[in-house]
């Protein structure tokens, strides 16, 4: 589809009840669901479904964080110095979707979910952990806010899926600080991403509002249900999930190349 087609409203609605569930759950924008969902369903072009994405990401977020902050599990400190490095990545990685051949963004994305997918099999959370913050814990957590900022404005991710896995990996957050603290941290990545992307022209802010409405709307019922299901079962899930969207993305290459 062109960028002036309009994609049904009933396509787009999935996607966001589908993505606010997988948002509450796992502290994610939902941008591993919402790009490809966008490809593969409404017919969305790379960097179009990238924009969109990381539009569609802002009010889930504010629900998402807001949740988390009632039930106490956000890290405000750290979310700050998250927030602070991606507003500054997210122009760059906005500036780069604008730049790369489509061709490349497409596997690039395809490797970023391999990524994610091995992670989420070797980070097991546990529920006591805490960050232990010092200046240079701080001066990592805006480096890493700035690599997620870049992967957001260039892949449409809202950063969740980088920044959780960190979180709880390299600076001892519990799982749900760390996915409470991703959805703050989302916001400004958001805003700043959906800026630069808009200046740009990539990204159907028709089709992001239908989308982040409707996920939303699933996010707080959703994030109730994190502290009830064990963490690792729900990264296996998760996982599976992305191999299947992997998968479909795959076969879509092969068959582009075969015709």
């Amino acid at each position: 589809m062109t960028k002036t087609e309009r994609p049904n409203f009933f396509p787009l609605l999935v996607i966001g009840v589908a993505a606010g569930i997988l948002s509450g759950l796992f502290g994610i924008g939902g941008g591993t669901i919402i790009v490809p969902a966008l490809m593969l369903w409404v017919g969305m072009e790379q960097r179009l479904a990238a924009g969109t994405s990381v539009a569609a990401i802002l009010p889930t977020a504010v629900v998402g964080a807001i949740t988390y902050a009632v039930q106490g599990h956000v890290d405000w400190i750290a979310a700050a110095c998250l927030a602070v490095g991606i507003v500054a990545g997210a122009q760059l990685g906005s500036y780069l979707l604008a730049k790369l051949p489509t061709a490349f963004l497409r596997w690039l994305f395809m490797g970023f979910l391999v990524v994610v997918i091995v992670s989420l099999w070797f980070v097991v959370p546990a529920r006591d952990d805490q960050i232990d913050l010092s200046i240079f814990a701080g001066i990592m957590l805006v480096l890493t806010g700035v690599i997620t900022g870049i992967l957001s404005g260039l892949l449409g991710v809202g950063g969740g899926v980088v920044v959780v896995p960190v979180l709880m990996f390299f600076f001892g957050a519990n799982d749900l600080a760390a996915k409470g603290s991703s959805l703050v941290m989302m916001i400004p990545g958001s805003l700043s991403g959906t800026i630069g992307n808009s200046r740009r022209n990539n990204v159907d802010l028709r089709s992001a509002a239908i989308v982040g409405i409707a996920a939303s709307v699933c996010v707080p019922f959703s994030s109730l249900f994190a502290a009830w299901i064990d963490p690792l079962i729900g990264n296996i899930l998760f996982s599976l999930y992305l191999v299947f969207i992997l998968g479909q993305m795959l076969v879509r290459e092969v068959k582009k190349r075969r015709a």
